[in-house]
């Protein structure tokens, strides 16, 4: 028997929570109070309400408490007007306790009892002192939550090199493990300016495609290969991943050449693109900085 949920998901985040809805009528888009570990949020829902297997959810299920009213949405309101003036003086307060830190994002919760500030730092830092000044501001409970540059990315978004809001902010539910290797696999440019993001981390995109470029290698003939076609005897010009098409450079009269395209399935040889890729290059050093 399977258990009745809605999806939510909060401010800033792409992963969806389940939530038990009750004899709620909770359409897609609605604002809704949720029980939550940290006492009750607001979040939006983004899934109609469904049955799942039991094995899906984390029991005891939270619940949903309510949709959101006009009280409601003047908190969140406030709150979210409070953010700006609040990363300011975590910033400032930061720099008269002589903290290497900066201060990224400040997350109120719903009933303006807690306030966690979001940080990157090359290292570790020691806020004891911070806390303490930054209660005495706030009046409130006070949480410092280190992060990475890449968390920093999700939070502050941006427009990546293709055109988008970067992937980490637009819909990634979670980072992705990315390698240089994948870039290589779809014979990018092993540049840092051309595979980094906005984070100055390998771009997450990267992995979206590999897959089938790994498996593709493995049916791909290398270049500079001899292979069979329809027309003869030919040596691998280029291959196209995307089309599954090779280009092979067809010998003519006098020494000429011609170069003719053929889908995959028409040209045979005994070497793959697969077998450069299972090389493993070292990393040159100015690449390193990109891996996590």
């Amino acid at each position: 028997m399977g258990v009745k949920v809605t999806g939510i998901k909060f401010n800033g985040n792409n992963r969806l929570y389940y939530f038990a809805p009750g004899d709620l009528e909770l359409p897609v888009g609605a604002g809704v109070i949720v029980e939550t570990a940290r006492g009750a949020e607001y979040g939006t829902v983004v899934m109609d309400i469904k049955e799942v297997e039991k094995g899906r959810v984390v029991q005891p299920l939270k619940k949903v408490l309510r949709v959101a009213d006009e009280d409601d949405m003047r908190q969140i309101e406030k709150n979210g007007a409070r953010k700006a003036d609040a990363i300011r003086a975590a910033q400032e307060k930061a720099a008269k306790h002589k903290l290497e830190m900066k201060v990224v994002d400040a997350e109120f919760a719903f009933d303006a009892q807690k306030v966690v500030f979001y940080f990157t730092a090359e290292g570790r830092v020691d806020f004891r002192e911070l806390v303490r000044d930054l209660a005495a501001h706030f009046h409130m409970r006070i949480e410092l939550r280190q992060i990475g540059i890449r968390d920093e990315c999700r939070m502050l978004g941006g427009i990546a090199s293709c055109g988008r809001v970067c992937c980490c902010k637009n819909h990634l539910p979670d980072f992705e493990r990315v390698s240089v290797k994948m870039a290589k696999n779809q014979s990018l440019s092993i540049n840092s300016q051309k595979i980094s993001g906005l984070c100055g981390r390998l771009m997450c995109c990267l992995s979206y495609e590999n897959k089938h470029y790994v498996e593709t290698a493995k049916r791909m003939p290398k270049n500079n290969s001899e292979v069979t076609t329809p027309d003869g005897k030919g040596s691998v010009w280029s291959n196209n991943f995307l089309k599954q098409t090779v280009r092979v450079k067809m010998p003519g009269p006098h020494d000429s050449f011609e170069i003719k395209e053929y889908p995959l399935n028409q040209v045979k040889g005994k070497h793959t693109v697969a077998e450069d890729l299972e090389k493993d290059d070292p990393i040159d050093e100015s690449l390193k900085e990109l891996l996590d």
